[in-house]
């Protein structure tokens, strides 16, 4: 089962999800309170079981929020992000090498977001 490490920062508070090996899977936006950073937490597991709108393929099918975005980044890596259902981004990941390592990244979410304990770090 994956966690989500809380810690401060010199701009606010944030958590990333880790998979069981201590991955980052993903990362949050920095929030300005505790409160906010638990509640993009829910909103994670929550917003988790979303569909993957792939927009590396040409002429990609824009699908409605939540969901995952899997994107190429200006450096040419793969990422993705999850947004909410109001369209907020909640999560964003490293680059990938590979869709298939993103696309693999995507699934760690959905796996281990749900269940995931919650440590402050």
């Amino acid at each position: 089962m994956g966690k989500f490490v809380i810690k401060q920062v010199p701009t606010g508070i944030k958590f990333d999800l880790k998979a069981n090996n201590g991955e980052v899977i993903g990362t949050s936006e920095v929030y300005s309170s505790l409160a906010a950073c638990t509640n993009g937490i829910d909103s994670v597991k929550k917003n988790s079981v979303a569909d993957i709108e792939d927009q590396t393929k040409e002429g990609f099918k824009s699908i409605s929020n939540p969901k995952f975005e899997l994107y190429i980044d200006k450096a040419g890596e793969f990422r993705f992000r999850l947004n909410a259902k109001n369209g907020e981004k909640i999560l964003a990941s490293e680059g990938y090498t590979s869709k298939a390592g993103c696309i693999n990244g995507i699934e760690s979410v959905k796996a281990n977001a749900p269940d995931a304990e919650i440590i402050k770090e």
